[in-house]
């Protein structure tokens, strides 16, 4: 009988609007079936990663809309294992407001676990949060991913950080790409790595003391 692959709480914040619902809704394995826990207000999304270390089980706990009252209950961090914060790179609000999830996740999951930081949107021409001005991530030491949900771009990359994370394993990889649905929108590919650039110029460069926002 095979043994059950290991499994792991992803906690995946932001403001509403930021594309989290549509992020892991992205995702067609098929494998598993949604869940509700309706005392929390959270959908949880089992995505089932294959890797060189084997099948992964990744639970996101999805907010669902519940940040609009401009806080979580304590029970959706409890236990978490890891965690995303996404902002929309069209919403400067969203991005403000990203020091205060990351708050409280850090404020219930004392043991330090990994986190990933996602600006959504990035197929958007005429962003309002520009490369420049991301900088979140350096001073509180976390990795920072441009991303758009609709275009697939960049999809997996916070999975594969964080399921090398969990798993103690650099050199993880995936044997199987995820199963997503077709691409909605289409990134600039040459304006893109311009922008990814940029947010690594800054990064080797950034002063500690500089202004977050």
């Amino acid at each position: 009988m095979a043994s059950e692959p290991p499994q792991y709480k992803v906690l995946l914040v932001g403001d509403g609007g930021t594309g989290k619902t549509t992020f892991v809704r992205r995702h067609l394995s098929g494998n598993f079936e949604r869940k509700y826990i309706p005392t929390i207000g959270v959908n949880v999304e089992p995505i089932l990663w294959h890797t060189t270390r084997g099948p992964v089980l990744l639970n996101i706990w999805d907010t669902a809309g519940q940040e609009k009252f401009g806080y979580l209950r304590e029970g959706y961090y409890i236990n978490g294992n890891a965690a995303i914060i996404m902002f929309d790179v069209t919403s400067r609000t969203t991005y403000k407001n990203v020091p205060n999830w990351h708050r409280d996740i850090n404020r219930v999951c004392a043991n330090d676990i990994p986190i990933v930081l996602c600006g959504n949107k990035v197929d958007v021409k005429d962003r309002d949060v520009v490369p420049k001005n991301i900088n979140y991530h350096r001073k509180k030491n976390l990795t920072y991913f441009e991303i758009s949900v609709k275009s697939n771009y960049n999809y997996e990359k916070p999975f594969i950080y964080l399921l090398r994370r969990l798993s103690h394993d650099d050199k993880l990889s995936l044997v199987q790409e995820p199963a997503l649905l077709p691409q909605e929108l289409t990134v600039d590919l040459e304006a893109q790595k311009a922008n990814e650039a940029i947010i690594a110029a800054a990064d080797a460069d950034f002063p500690a003391d500089e202004d977050t926002f």
